[in-house]
């Protein structure tokens, strides 16, 4: 039974993603969860031995479609809205895992499976909204950081220490301190690509840091004729340049690692609509991934280090 799961999760995602299966909308605003419905029903229909020969002709066009879908859901500012991706974007990793050009993807996604966990089990336990006669119900109320800070720091207390960590971390600890950045924050490489160097975004940061473009030319990295996003030390400089930037920016780790994550532009236009310079103040309306994002890091760091966002130095100015 397992395995006849594990095989029909994959034929839901190929399905989606080999052209001639299934029906896709290519609209912006198709219903994702309605293509998965229609896709669980034809695997029931039609689940054979030739299933797997299937994922050997997946399009790659269409396999970064999915991604960006996915990543559309992580930009929006309904957390308990991702846990409908969960099952999807389990399926869809084997599948970007097996092919070369899809395994960067794999390695971000992999990063983000457990928000789907962590969003399912706050959905599991949020009350149901309120629906007036006649009306649709409105959208439940984004959890509060409390209740996520809870969470992650329970989930991720279990975790073992990363393999790559132990060659990683002293040599990107050394770039922090060379940059007057608390050493504690390089473990933002576990929370953003479990430290593997390969990981690349469908938006298109790279690296164990997930650097854009724009932020790694301005902190000094050349992308050409080699990324240097994919290099450790270097990737590390220039997060460890752009976080006391943010420091500066924000006076606040919350604030500057909400905006490594989200951009400064968005942590600032909510601080100025809500009138606050409190991260919690506007937590339940940055992103949703932002949302998860920032009490993961907190949870990653008392786990690690046992330290905490609040408690770590101000950067030295360089």
């Amino acid at each position: 039974m397992g395995y006849y799961v594990f095989v029909k999760l994959h034929v839901t995602l190929a399905i989606l993603l080999v052209p001639g299966c299934i029906a896709m909308s290519q609209t912006d605003d198709a219903n994702l969860s309605d293509m998965l419905d229609a896709a669980q029903r034809w695997a029931q229909d039609n689940l054979d031995e030739d299933v797997l020969k299937a994922l050997q002709s997946v399009d790659q066009s269409r396999v970064r479609e999915f991604l960006r879908r996915f990543q559309d859901y992580l930009k929006g500012d309904q957390v308990l809205d991702v846990a409908q991706l969960k099952d999807a974007a389990s399926a869809v990793l084997p599948v970007l895992e097996a092919h070369d050009e899809t395994r960067p993807y794999a390695a971000w996604l992999r990063a983000r499976l457990d928000y789907l966990d962590a969003a399912d089990e706050l959905k599991s336990a949020a009350p149901r909204p309120k629906a007036e006669p006649g009306k649709p119900p409105l959208p439940a109320a984004n959890p509060s950081y409390l209740a996520e800070q809870k969470l992650w720091i329970r989930k991720v207390s279990r975790r073992p220490w990363p393999k790559a960590a132990d060659s990683l971390v002293p040599k990107l600890k050394s770039v922090f301190n060379r940059e007057g950045v608390p050493e504690a924050l390089v473990w933002l490489a576990e929370v953003e690509s479990g430290f593997d160097p390969r990981a690349r975004s469908p938006a298109g940061a790279v690296g164990m840091f997930q650097l854009m473009p724009a932020t790694a030319k301005q902190c000094g990295l050349s992308l050409w004729p080699r990324d240097q996003r994919g290099q450790a030390e270097p990737a590390a400089q220039a997060a460890a340049k752009l976080l006391r930037q943010l420091y500066l920016k924000f006076g606040d780790w919350r604030l500057a690692v909400a905006a490594y994550n989200s951009g400064a532009g968005t942590v600032l236009r909510l601080l100025q609509r809500y009138q606050t310079k409190s991260f919690e103040r506007i937590a339940p309306h940055l992103p949703a991934e932002t949302q998860m994002y920032v009490p993961k890091v907190e949870a990653t760091l008392l786990h690690r280090e046992g330290c905490e966002l609040a408690t770590l130095k101000a950067p030295t100015v360089g």
